[in-house]
């Protein structure tokens, strides 16, 4: 009986721990920057299916409105906050991050989306080129990490995605200050994965071949041939559900055919 009775209570301990464990990474709370169009848009539907409340940013507030309403009809369970956010400008960003963990409560989840693409050579760039990459390319990413990255560890969980470019593989002589700029946000992601890992707070870089979104408008392209947004957040889904042990450190997705 004796034997039966530790049996148990062993049991037991062993259940609350591995309840703690799931309870530990249940992550309710996501920030998408860009939130309104292409990628990100994808992105905060796949979490609303998943029942994660969401704060979501764009530069225009009747997009964001709309797009609000469209995400709680889809989940009337979650909560959506929004904020036209300017994701070049540093205090904007720290504001909507602010605000975001007021209303919502502790951010587990983080989508650096935001970017901005320019077809030029570094030669020919405008003069504010290279602050306008840096900032809304590397400087978000940057700031978020810096105001949550520590509440995080606190936590003892999170998980981080940046959306960066095989540009920052093999840069594109025609999009140079963007080539660079992706290479910067790939290197923060390196430099992020190292300083979380041991605190159990997951970096992952989803890094894309010529993808849908609006950087394409005007062009003639074939959807088919190319990568859509939803795939992007079907990797995303899939990545964030792994087990407590697994981490994908990168992910690299192309069209099938070749870059077009």
């Amino acid at each position: 009986m004796r034997r039966l009775k530790l049996f148990i209570y062993a049991l037991d301990l062993f259940c609350n721990k591995a309840k703690a464990r799931a309870a530990k990474r249940i992550m309710k709370n996501a920030i998408i920057t860009a939130s309104t169009k292409g990628i990100g848009r994808a992105i905060a539907i796949a979490f609303a299916k998943q029942g994660i409340s969401l704060a979501i940013c764009s530069r225009t507030d009747h997009e964001l409105n709309a797009f609000a309403g469209e995400l709680t009809a889809l989940n009337p369970a979650i909560k959506v906050f929004t904020a036209v956010t300017d994701c070049g400008d540093k205090q904007q960003v720290l504001a909507f991050a602010a605000a975001a963990e007021a209303h919502l409560g502790a951010i587990d989840i983080i989508v650096n989306n935001a970017g901005m693409y320019s077809y030029s050579s570094i030669l020919d760039d405008a003069d504010d080129a290279f602050a306008k990459h840096v900032n809304i390319n590397l400087g978000a990413a940057y700031e978020l990490y810096r105001y949550f990255g520590k509440k995080m560890i606190a936590a003892g969980s999170g998980h981080i995605f940046n959306i960066c470019s095989v540009a920052a593989l093999n840069p594109i002589p025609a999009s140079g200050i963007y080539s660079v700029t992706k290479y910067a946000l790939l290197g923060l992601s390196k430099v992020m994965r190292l300083e979380m890992q041991e605190h159990g707070v997951k970096v992952t870089a989803i890094i894309l071949g010529s993808t849908l979104t609006d950087s394409w408008k005007g062009m003639d392209v074939d959807p088919g041939k190319m990568v859509l947004p939803e795939d992007v957040a079907g990797a995303v889904i899939n990545i964030y559900g792994m087990s407590i042990g697994a981490n994908v450190d990168e992910i690299i997705i192309k069209p099938a055919n070749g870059q077009v």
